[in-house]
């Protein structure tokens, strides 16, 4: 891959964005890069936690405006297949069924602070800026904003939205943007414990069906949500794992998963 780097180890795996050059921005083939790696993740048997992070400076400075502005000249149809490229990237990183866990190391603005937005957890530095700046050049957040709206409301979400005005990592973590803010020399290491902590402590399946829950129940009524949920209550009473945790449990075995 040009544009991503792939690893695993400890079983985390690691896509990292290595379009430093352009600040990470994204253009179709590193929308393409990225979808392949988390497709990789995915299946990747030797994880069980994916983190994205990224190299140089900046996280991901959103779209790569030279590339936007070459599409300018493609016709409505062409337009609406690369839009509809990056919201299957997103859709893909929301509905993974592993965990992902962002770590956030510089700004992430417009599409790279969607990036951050579809994590499950992320952790970032005090002295990264977030914000979706769309609306200052003619633009619109459209993508983001569908799952913007899930994460923190909507009274939080107009007022980055519409403003298009950055905040500080502080202030995107009491909107609960994101989740915790570390130093920078301890950025790894938190990630790296935390990722671990999941892999240890908890149960993939169960990870995997809370995570599947999470994104359909929302757009469910509340009789068609209570009948989701009981019917995904009583499938993973099945699960290999299910068995496994309580049985442990019962006889006082010391569990590691």
């Amino acid at each position: 891959m040009a544009f991503i780097e792939y690893e695993t180890r400890d079983r985390i795996s690691y896509i990292t964005l290595n379009r430093v050059e352009k600040r990470n921005a994204l253009n179709y083939e590193m929308v393409t890069e990225l979808k392949h790696a988390f497709e990789h993740a995915e299946n990747d048997e030797a994880s069980k936690v994916v983190v994205l992070r990224a190299n140089g400076p900046v996280f991901c400075a959103g779209a790569d405006l030279e590339y936007l502005q070459q599409l300018q000249a493609n016709t409505y149809k062409e337009n609406l297949e690369d839009s509809t490229h990056l919201m299957q990237l997103f859709y893909l990183i929301y509905t993974l069924k592993k965990v992902v866990i962002g770590q956030i190391h510089g700004h992430a603005i417009a599409g790279g602070c969607g990036l951050a937005t579809i994590c499950d957890f992320s952790f970032t530095v005090p002295e990264a800026k977030f914000g979706y700046t769309e609306v200052k050049i003619g633009f619109i957040p459209a993508i983001v904003k569908v799952f913007l709206l899930r994460k923190i409301g909507e009274a939080k979400a107009k007022e980055l939205l519409l403003t298009g005005d950055l905040i500080s990592a502080t202030e995107a973590q009491q909107i609960g943007l994101i989740n915790y803010v570390v130093s920078g020399e301890d950025l790894e290491k938190a990630v790296y414990k935390f990722a671990q902590k999941l892999c240890t402590e908890n149960s993939q399946q169960s990870m995997e069906l809370t995570k599947e829950m999470i994104a359909n129940v929302q757009s469910k009524s509340l009789k068609k949500g209570l009948e989701y949920a009981a019917e995904m209550n009583a499938n993973a009473r099945g699960t290999a794992d299910c068995k496994k945790g309580i049985a442990s449990f019962l006889n006082k075995e010391k569990l590691t998963w």
